[in-house]
């Protein structure tokens, strides 16, 4: 899946076009939940070949939920499965033919790209990642790349809809402080629990940041409603099953 807002190459991953098996069919990038090692590699040597680059040239994120975002260039390549040296929920680059990925499966990614070229950037947010203001930290950090907010692009791609997103109180409360009050229709109630639209969430809040909303596209899908088509926390949890990691990717070209 692309949109057509970003002018740099960019994907966000489905189930489909690897060689996992089993619970983790097909197209699977989660290492430490129980798929075969070198399945996983060949997923990921795939996806790096749909970037025109090879598996151990791009940069990954080693994701905790986090408001870190880190600027990386060649010297942050990673070996896929090795351990990676930092922790960081958002990458920024400003070099060109390096990828670089997040992972999701019910977090919303979020791909940003200077429309003149000079940096690109991949989130992933989580709810309390974006609380956290991951966000802002990303627009920041393309900014001292010599990016001007009013250039950044962004696709938010597929995630946890409203119509799935349960939460409780707290949730809703920290989207409150987060968007500093801007959360009319964010989410339904229905008894105690909130039915949370984190995907809107985080429009606003670029918004907020200073992007133009007609350069901000955002998918309707839902990862949990289509977890045929996408990996979902929420849904494999649910019925007792083994999940496997989506990515989202973008390259400066």
């Amino acid at each position: 899946m692309t949109s057509s807002v970003l002018p740099a190459f960019h994907a966000f991953s489905t189930r489909f076009g690897g060689v996992s098996t089993g619970e983790f069919s097909t197209l699977n990038f989660g290492s430490n939940r129980g798929d075969d090692p070198s399945a996983v590699k060949e997923n990921y040597r795939r996806w790096c070949e749909v970037f025109n680059e090879a598996e151990d040239k791009c940069c990954v994120t080693k994701q905790v939920h986090g408001n870190v975002v880190k600027v990386v260039s060649s010297a942050d390549r990673h070996i896929p499965l090795s351990e990676i040296p930092y922790e960081a929920d958002g990458l920024v680059t400003n070099q060109r033919g390096l990828p670089i990925f997040c992972f999701t499966a019910d977090c919303v990614p979020v791909l940003l790209c200077d429309e003149k070229g000079k940096s690109v950037g991949a989130v992933h947010c989580g709810w309390k990642g974006s609380v956290a203001d991951i966000l802002k930290n990303t627009v920041d950090a393309m900014r001292s790349l010599g990016t001007e907010t009013e250039n950044i692009t962004a696709a938010i791609g597929p995630s946890i809809g409203r119509c799935c997103f349960e939460t409780d109180a707290d949730v809703p409360e920290a989207i409150e402080k987060y968007l500093s009050g801007d959360t009319e229709g964010l989410w339904d109630i229905h008894g105690n629990k909130f039915y949370v639209d984190l995907r809107e969430a985080n429009r606003r809040r670029l918004i907020q940041l200073g992007l133009d909303p007609e350069k901000i596209d955002v998918s309707e899908e839902c990862t949990v409603c289509s977890h045929d088509k996408y990996w979902s926390a929420r849904y494999t949890a649910k019925h007792g099953l083994k999940r496997g990691s989506l990515s989202a990717g973008i390259v400066l070209g």
